[in-house]
């Protein structure tokens, strides 16, 4: 049962969607997080215009609205009774409805100019990537807490989201029956390729897909992770959901990134979409997947290493419980 809202809740949020624009703003929010300017893009309003709107669907609780650096992401709201009322409004909408088709449209062209934005710098970095992690603290020091994370335990089967250079991949595959590394960058996964021949890895495959739609069973994977992939992402949580649905019952996910910083040099010159992710974020969006956090540690530059970037990990829980585990071959092919 829907958690109750107070009268003058209801009221509020019903004045809030009860226009046009403001409807159509609450629609293109949930799908996925996006600025002033993508919204201005979008709508064709004036930037003034665009931000009275967003305000009061702010303070009716129906948006969420966070500030990173010069840049302020607005999002439908996830969690509250009032959040629940906005979800169930957009779920109500009729598919294909005239008001909103053209605006599904204008947010593609947006979502597309990002991803080629996105492939084109992946595509120029793919020989050089493993240096441009001097960004952050040491990445020997990240790897351990990797392998702390990971456990001594043998892995059944592992899947490593936004491969990129296969380096997670490299460092975990030895641990798995079975290993499978999915990125959008063709350039990415020859470079890939080419590191898992040399550590003779013959338990790895490379697959090219969409980390919002991989192509992997779902229920499959007993450790999935997302290395230094959610800064680059328009939409984390959707990927979150999408990494939790490869999870067996019991299975973990690993997330490695950045902690908030103000770097504002990376969204240019390195095509990141957020500066780091704050704890009670990423505990926010593993929740939503189904997910318990399990873990929680963060990576602080030490002497000498002021410029450093903090680096966090995550790690979650499907918390369902397979009750007789079946071997690895027998899950695959049954």
């Amino acid at each position: 049962m829907s958690e109750p809202i107070t009268f003058d809740a209801i009221l509020a949020a019903a004045a809030a969607t009860g226009e046009p624009t403001r409807l159509r703003l609450l629609a293109l929010v949930s799908e996925t997080e996006l600025t002033v300017s993508e919204l201005v893009t979008i709508l064709g309003q004036s930037q003034p215009r665009i931000s009275r709107h967003l305000k009061l669907l702010v303070e009716a609780g129906l948006v969420e609205r966070h500030r990173e650096g010069s840049w302020v992401f607005f999002r439908i709201a996830q969690t509250g009774p009032v959040g629940g009322f906005a979800r169930d409004v957009i779920e109500r909408l009729a598919p294909g409805d005239v008001h909103l088709t053209a605006d599904c449209a204008r947010l593609d062209q947006v979502r597309k100019t990002r991803a080629t934005q996105a492939a084109n710098y992946f595509a120029a970095q793919a020989a050089n990537w493993d240096q441009l992690r001097a960004l952050h603290v040491p990445e020997e020091k990240v790897e351990a807490a990797i392998r702390a994370a990971a456990g001594p335990d043998p892995i059944q089967t592992l899947l490593d989201l936004g491969t990129g250079t296969g380096r997670m991949l490299e460092l975990l595959g030895p641990l798995a029956a079975r290993a499978v590394g999915i990125d959008q960058s063709p350039q990415m996964l020859s470079v890939a390729r080419a590191r898992i021949e040399r550590a003779g890895l013959r338990n790895v495959q490379l697959r090219q897909g969409d980390i919002y739609a991989a192509p992997v069973e779902a229920d499959g994977y007993d450790l999935v992770i997302m290395h230094q992939v959610l800064h680059y992402l328009d939409d984390p949580l959707r990927a979150i959901r999408e990494a939790a649905r490869a999870l067996r019952p019991g299975g973990r996910l690993l997330i490695v990134d950045f902690a908030p910083h103000e770097d504002e040099t990376l969204r240019t010159a390195h095509a990141h979409r957020r500066l780091g992710f704050a704890a009670e974020e990423i505990a926010g969006f593993m929740a939503s997947a189904g997910l318990d956090l399990t873990m929680k540690s963060d990576l602080v530059p030490g002497r000498g290493e002021a410029n450093k970037l903090t680096v966090s990990l995550w790690l979650g829980r499907d918390p369902r419980v397979l009750a007789d585990p079946l071997p690895v071959t027998t899950r695959e092919f049954a």
